[in-house]
């Protein structure tokens, strides 16, 4: 079953997020085991060439490349795609009219509106008709859901033909209640009910960023219905790994 069909029948797909440029950290993560990761173009400093290179090294290693990219633009999405990204993650989708963009900006005319050009994507030249027919088919588009506007948006915002899946930003939803970072806060608590109450009829794959490297978390929204899972960070789990061997090194 490919990547896009198991995201249509809510199948679990668990990836990560990469913001580092080096192109070892990608396949050690693709290496992983990650059914796909993420390379973060939004809060991250990395350059275009940069992602095109990560991108390279997880299309590679047989693992879904998607990109995040900086926002709801048609010339980063496009420059993603071209690079060889087989979907974006766009950030901050609020309205129905907004995901209509999204998919524009990934899909060539007449479906969408996206600029044609020649790149990785298309083979350099040599794979268009094909790469024409791909995404028309099999190309990705996930919203990222992280305001409150987007919560009382989301059933719509899930009826939009072409989404694919939508992805919760926890950080940036708390942020826009004014409590940034505070998910045991009730008003949290309250709007992720909600959110799960409006995802559950639809045939589309809610996903959740779980920042933590904490297994537990992630097993905690699969049992709330999430089947579209980034599990941690590059950075976290480098960190977290040696803050913990140095913390039993230190208690000896």
């Amino acid at each position: 079953m490919d990547f896009k069909q198991k995201l249509k029948e809510k199948k679990l797909t668990v990836g990560s997020w990469l913001s580092i440029a080096n192109p070892a950290v990608a396949e050690i993560m693709a290496k992983a085991g990650f059914e796909w990761l993420a390379i973060d173009m939004e809060h991250s400093s990395l350059s275009s060439d940069q992602c095109q290179e990560l991108i390279r090294v997880i299309d590679l290693c047989g693992v879904v490349p998607l990109v995040r990219v900086g926002a709801n633009d048609a010339l980063l999405i496009k420059r993603a795609m071209d690079a060889g990204a087989h979907g974006v993650i766009v950030p901050m989708v609020n309205t129905a009219e907004e995901a209509k963009q999204a998919v524009s900006y990934v899909k060539y005319p007449p479906e969408g509106k996206r600029g044609v050009g020649l790149s990785r994507a298309q083979g350099y030249g040599t794979n268009f008709d094909a790469y024409k027919d791909w995404v028309k088919e099999k190309s990705i588009v996930v919203v990222q859901i992280e305001h409150i506007n987007a919560v009382n948006e989301l059933e719509n915002i899930l009826s939009v033909d072409g989404v694919d899946a939508f992805i919760v930003g926890p950080y940036d939803l708390s942020g826009s209640l004014g409590i940034p970072g505070q998910f045991d806060d009730k008003r949290i608590k309250d709007v992720m009910k909600k959110m799960t109450a409006a995802f559950q009829t639809k045939n589309i794959s809610a996903g959740y960023h779980v920042v933590s490297t904490d297994e537990r978390l992630v097993q905690k929204k699969i049992k709330e219905g999430y089947s579209f899972i980034a599990y941690g960070v590059d950075f976290l789990f480098l960190g977290d790994s040696a803050r913990a061997g140095l913390k039993i090194l230190k208690q000896k």
